[in-house]
């Protein structure tokens, strides 16, 4: 009998080691970063993050949900990583950082021929702005001025409320931004606003190794050029390469 228990503990400890490592990645659909094609969960940053996590020889899953709902789950449950995700002061530590995915410009966008044009950040706080819930996006209004914002689940239904005249305004990236214009969305620039670090945020109890781990490998895909060829990739122009992975001050 003890023979019999020893040989099913051992048998079941790499199972235990392999759950142990487990990473659980949660994303929303905000194109062309993260989002559903197909059926398959695809993007810039799914595709830097599957590569990362499999170079590192970590075990994971990936997961789509709206981003208030994979933020919350990315701060409250361990092992478990939310992206792409926007780098600031009031975020800095609540996370362990996997850093940069990322790095691009936001802007203020309108619906194609609203003559907000010229827009300054006094003349933008008369307009109806929107965005979505628990994106540092809102944060980012926030110090602008703005007060009464449109809060919605994901992008694409801020950007129906936009499309529709329900919300004057919506920020997002520059690249989303150019995305949209390729796809034939009729939306302009309204006003560009401060620029921004994106990365894989992960729970503070995510093991300090496997963080160490994805940013070795997230460095190296950056230092080779694979991080340029998958922005090229999904027609898109590669970052700008800088030597730092952290917040801007």
């Amino acid at each position: 009998m003890k023979t019999l228990l020893l040989t099913l503990c051992l048998s079941l400890a790499p199972l235990s080691s392999a759950l142990a490592g487990t990473l659980h990645f949660v994303t929303e659909e905000y194109a062309p970063f993260n989002y559903t094609k197909d059926g398959k969960i695809t993007g810039i940053a799914v595709d830097q993050v599957e590569t990362i996590a499999k170079a590192a020889g970590i075990d994971y899953t990936l997961e789509i949900m709206p981003w208030a709902r994979a933020f919350a789950m990315a701060e409250n449950q361990p092992n478990t990583c939310v992206f792409t995700t926007g780098h600031n002061r009031k975020r800095a530590d609540r996370f362990a950082w996997v850093n940069p995915l990322l790095k691009d410009q936001m802007v203020l966008v309108k619906r194609q021929g609203d003559t907000h044009d010229g827009l300054t950040p006094a003349k933008a706080l008369e307009l109806k702005v929107g965005s979505q819930r628990g994106d540092f996006a809102v944060e980012a209004l926030e110090r602008l001025g703005f007060k009464d914002i449109d809060l919605a689940a994901d992008i694409d239904i801020t950007l129906r409320k936009l499309l529709s005249g329900r919300i004057d305004l919506m920020p997002t990236s520059v690249k989303t931004y150019k995305k949209l214009l390729k796809d034939g969305i009729p939306v302009e620039k309204a006003m560009l606003m401060d620029g921004q670090i994106y990365g894989l945020a992960c729970n503070k109890q995510t093991p300090q190794d496997l963080i160490v781990s994805l940013q070795a490998e997230l460095d190296k895909l950056i230092v080779n050029g694979d991080q340029d060829r998958i922005f090229t990739a999904y027609g898109l122009p590669p970052d700008t390469r800088t030597a730092d992975n952290g917040m801007k001050n």
